[in-house]
């Protein structure tokens, strides 16, 4: 009997591993730099093994695919494809939390033929707002009605009592991810007509943002929402929206960060003994008046404004010297943020994931429909954000064991084989929405009637 591989040992991992572990029969792999990391997941259970590899060494990742059933690559997006060329050739299937590349899609055929299912975007944004989304998409279509404005907002941020710091944020993912996606540009449908906002612009488009039964807080573009009214079936809508939710003051902070050029992504060389001051000072021009006042012309603010005060409480403004001699601008501010916005010992992290609905039918009023998961770490367990993401993949994971998923080729999780049972799954985990739902006046923004 093959077993299941999991690449990567990190942040995410622990749930995975801990459910098929649990609830399936097959040996469990967890392969990663660093072995005592995946010791630490597998804890002494006779049927995971910890291996160490380096995900570059093609020969070494190939000799694991080789003996797994399902593939599960929880490693960095880049390494995705070649793992699953890997898998194809094996007949091996594989899982993935993150969206899928162009890359990707092209082994759609050569998965088909070899029997294979590769499926992409079953992990939280993207993968539980896909899911929950077909359901009432689904739902809605098949009572003849029409989706003419959807938006559907998500967030891992601080739990309010946890939330401590002045930048509203502590990671509990990759802080190199969280902070690249502030290079994305962003696209999606207001009123029937194309929005487009270019990467250096993406945190000056934010708006207030209520989620209901849990406070105000700000979103911005995620992405490029127009490919999910191809994939979620709503050829025709006039809105179309993606977001991503933060506490207010992150988006002002990440857009002066941008502003800066602290975004950039070429490594460089820093001399030994440059200070974090002389560091966020390269990019300045040079001039009178300390480095926090020049930082504050360069951005457009007073020095006393609350983003100045949020780079000085980061240290950045420091004469610590940085531990880098060699990173780019990205890495040096990812790993100092990382170092001063961890989460303590017991504090909770928090999803939210909202989604809005409003649809049409012939004969009846319109409706607006509103679905919220506020989802809560547990104090010295799981983190919200690792359960969220890793659990759909392993449901998704003992489904393919089970051949109780048929499909083949390259797939997001929008087909009700597959979030059917993945999403009732995860509502006896605990992981499930609030729905509620408002007659409309006539027209598509129509105020609820009382």
């Amino acid at each position: 009997m093959k077993n299941v591989l999991i690449l990567g040992a990190g942040l995410v991992s622990r749930p995975i591993v801990r459910y098929l572990l649990e609830r399936t029969d097959r040996g469990i792999v967890v392969a990663s730099r660093t072995v005592s990391k995946a010791k630490a997941l597998i804890g002494g259970h006779p049927r995971g093994r910890a291996v160490a590899v380096n995900v570059e060494d093609d020969a070494r990742v190939e000799a694991l695919v080789k003996e797994a059933e399902v593939v599960v690559s929880l490693v960095p997006y880049t390494h995705h494809v070649r793992v699953a060329k890997m898998a194809v050739r094996h007949k091996a299937h594989v899982v993935t939390t993150s969206y899928v590349s162009p890359a990707m899609r092209e082994l759609d055929k050569p998965a088909r033929k070899a029997g294979v299912t590769i499926l992409n975007e079953i992990g939280l944004d993207p993968g539980i707002d896909h899911m929950s989304a077909m359901q009432v998409i689904h739902r809605i279509q098949g009572s003849g009605g029409t989706v003419t404005h959807f938006s559907s907002c998500c967030g891992g941020l601080p739990a309010p009592e946890a939330n401590t710091n002045p930048w509203g944020y502590k990671f509990s993912w990759s802080p190199r991810g969280v902070i690249l996606a502030g290079r994305n540009p962003a696209r999606f449908l207001r009123d029937g007509k194309v929005v487009q906002i270019p990467g250096p612009k993406l945190f000056a488009n934010r708006w207030p943002y209520g989620v209901e039964g849990t406070g105000v807080f700000v979103i911005y573009p995620n992405r490029d929402s127009l490919p999910y009214v191809e994939t979620y079936g709503l050829q025709g809508i006039r809105n179309m929206f993606r977001g991503t939710i933060r506490y207010p003051g992150w988006c002002e902070t990440l857009k002066a960060i941008a502003d800066l050029g602290l975004l950039d992504l070429e490594e460089r060389s820093w001399p030994s003994g440059t200070t974090y001051a002389s560091f966020l000072a390269s990019f300045l021009k040079k001039g009178a008046g300390s480095v926090a006042e020049r930082v504050a012309g360069k951005i457009g603010v007073r020095p006393d404004d609350p983003i100045v005060s949020r780079l000085e409480w980061a240290g950045l403004l420091s004469d610590r010297p940085i531990p880098e001699t060699k990173a780019s601008p990205l890495d040096v501010l990812s790993n100092r943020l990382l170092k001063m916005m961890a989460y303590a010992p017991g504090e909770r992290d928090m999803i939210l994931l909202r989604h809005e609905f409003v649809a049409t039918w012939p004969d009846r009023p319109s409706m607006r429909t509103i679905c919220v998961l506020a989802d809560h770490g547990e104090p010295f367990g799981d983190s919200s954000m690792a359960r969220t993401v890793s659990l759909p993949a392993a449901i998704a994971v003992r489904l393919l064991l089970e051949k109780r998923i048929g499909m083949r080729g390259v797939h997001v999780p929008v087909l009700p084989d597959v979030y059917e049972p993945v999403m009732a799954e995860l509502g006896t985990l605990g992981i499930e929405f609030k729905e509620m739902s408002h007659v409309l006046l006539p027209g598509p923004f129509g105020a609820p009637v009382k």
